[in-house]
């Protein structure tokens, strides 16, 4: 399991949102809350028809005319005979109710409404329509509590009236823009008839009308934003074109295996023999994007030794895996091992489709399958770690990494994580130990400068750790290009929580993708810092940006998340240009 550099950045990046989550929540005018990898909200929702509205203060009043009984003068002529709904003044005339003061006609109103909030109670929901549609017609303007119960109404039917409720909640908001009810009505209202952005732009405008008071809402919200970006994701992944990610991050996957010795060719070589030579050649020189074409262009011509062939296999299926193709990296990689069995890297890999798959037993079994072709190959001690360490079992983690070392401590990665293990496993002495012995046994490499500056940083040892950031950077540019950006964008993370210094942090990041312009680590940290800022402009950009890197469905889905969030945010600043002082309020009284 190639757990990287780039992995810790993730989860840490996870801990930063989590840990500056207040000040995320609003900006200069609305921001987005990140809990979780899922913008946080909190609105009021009260089911897809919700309770009706009672009105207005000048509403409360209830009707104190009394139903009619057999014993009144006026009344039915036997109790089995249903009352008239309304009295006669209910079906007035347009000439009527013209002919009527202004307060005789809200006084009607009122009692209209009255009596279509019983029917409604009663589940009479037509007879209830009925009602208000008069209350409508006799009022003196428009008023939303009536509108906004008669789509209530409508999504209480059976069938429910989904369309007829979203065009009175139309007109209940082009009365009164910020009528709570009215928007979570027509939230769910949409969200019925798929018309989740929408839907969701309704939820976020009241949420952040009700001041994230009711957290129920937030189940809504996030309800939504998974069903747009889960939607979202399944159209881009069928229709976007295979690519490669960046290059840090296919330079970090190959980085955590040791590097073997190019296989021998055959007595007389074949055309596509000697194109995988070139291939492998293309993958030492960290030139991925020609070593695809030419393993591609072998196997098309075909490879003459078995060997060979499991090899080419076997590079074909990484890079299928890097590209998001689990399914078809499976497949090129069990081939591999069927044609040769002892190619133990093989297994490894299949172990990480495994893990990818969250099929972790598998994963297991591929590892002692390994083991049992070649128990001396330390790699696949230091992969069974990994996947160890990311199901927290450290103990055991740190024996695997411990035992590949001894089979071959020239792997730098074999000591960093046995650090970080010792690390979580709340060993500090011997991590720290660790780590000052790795980064003297190794000090020309920057990894070590990397990861000690990360453990640094968790321990808020700010000055120590941009030290270590800035020695890693100082490394790498003594390196020939390109070079791993990570260090840079983790010295900016680094910048940012020791001195709330954003700009030096964006600097830094920016840095990072002018030399490396897909590294999906400065794209993540510079959608946050421009949320921190309530740039939500430039962080819907970055998130886009963020979506069009991602490798897998879930990082995919979890970009989406974030930008379809953060635009539903920006479209309420420009619907309700006025909460902008409010907004900031709110985010002060967080802060505090």
């Amino acid at each position: 399991m190639a757990t990287t550099s780039s992995t810790s950045y993730f989860e840490r990046i996870h801990d930063f949102v989590a840990e500056n989550k207040k000040a995320v929540v609003i900006g200069t005018a609305a921001a987005a809350l990140a809990v979780g990898g899922v913008i946080y909200y909190a609105s009021t929702s009260s089911g897809p028809g919700g309770d009706l509205e009672k009105g207005k203060a000048r509403d409360k009043k209830k009707s104190s005319k009394k139903r009619k009984t057999v014993n009144d003068a006026d009344g039915p002529l036997l109790e089995e005979i249903k009352p008239k709904v309304a009295d006669e003044e209910d079906a007035l005339s347009v000439e009527e109710i013209a002919g009527m003061s202004a307060e005789e006609r809200t006084k009607l109103a009122g009692t209209l409404k009255t009596r279509g909030n019983t029917l409604y109670q009663n589940r009479k929901f037509q007879q209830a329509v009925d009602m208000y549609t008069r209350a409508i017609q006799v009022a003196t303007k428009s008023e939303p509590v009536y509108y906004s119960n008669r789509a209530a109404c409508y999504m209480n039917m059976t069938p429910p009236q989904y369309e007829l409720a979203v065009q009175d909640c139309d007109e209940a908001l082009r009365a009164d823009a910020s009528y709570i009810k009215a928007l979570n009505r027509r939230a769910n209202a949409l969200e019925a008839l798929s018309r989740n952005e929408e839907a969701l732009r309704d939820f976020t405008a009241a949420t952040i009308l009700d001041k994230f008071q009711n957290e129920s809402a937030a189940q809504a919200v996030e309800r939504v934003l998974k069903k747009i970006a889960t939607e979202k994701a399944a159209v881009i992944l069928t229709t976007r074109e295979p690519r490669l990610p960046s290059f840090t991050f296919v330079s970090a996957y190959f980085a955590a295996f040791r590097v073997r010795p190019l296989p021998a060719l055959p007595e007389n070589p074949s055309t596509g023999d000697n194109t995988l030579i070139l291939a492998l050649q293309a993958l030492e020189a960290a030139d991925y994007a020609h070593a695809v074409s030419l393993v591609n262009e072998a196997l098309e011509q075909g490879i003459s030794w078995e060997i060979g062939e499991a090899e080419a296999l076997n590079l074909r299926g990484t890079f299928k895996f890097l590209m998001g193709d689990v399914s078809g990296a499976k497949d090129e990689l069990y081939e591999s091992v069927k044609i040769c069995p002892s190619l133990t890297q093989s297994w490894v890999k299949i172990a990480s489709v495994h893990m990818e798959q969250g099929e972790g037993t598998k994963a297991f079994e591929c590892f002692e399958e390994a083991i049992k072709h070649n128990p001396q190959d330390p790699d696949i001690y230091y992969h069974r770690g990994q996947v160890l360490f990311i199901t927290n079992e450290f103990k055991e983690a740190a024996d695997n990494y411990t035992k590949s070392s001894e089979l071959d401590d020239t792997f730098v990665f074999s000591h960093i994580q046995l650090a970080v293990a010792l690390y979580k496993m709340g060993e500090l002495a011997r991590s720290m130990a660790t780590f000052r012995r790795t980064m003297t046994n190794f000090p020309q490499r920057s990894e070590p400068q990397n990861y000690y500056g990360e453990l640094l940083l968790d321990q808020q040892r700010f000055m120590d750790a941009v030290d270590k950031f800035d020695r890693a950077v100082e490394l790498e540019r003594a390196k020939p290009p390109p070079m791993n950006v990570l260090p840079l964008v983790n010295k900016g993370l680094a910048i940012y929580q020791w001195k709330q210094d954003i700009t030096a942090a964006e600097q830094c990041c920016d840095e990072a993708l002018r030399i490396d312009p897909e590294c999906e680590p400065a794209v993540a940290t510079l959608a946050q810092l421009s949320l921190q800022q309530g740039k939500i402009d430039r962080a819907v950009e970055m998130f886009k940006r963020q979506a069009e890197l991602a490798r897998s469905e879930p990082e995919l889905v979890n970009a989406l998340t974030y930008q379809y969030a953060s635009t539903s945010q920006l479209e309420f600043t420009r619907n309700y240009p006025e909460m902008a002082e409010q907004l900031a309020q709110i985010a002060r009284s967080m802060a505090m």
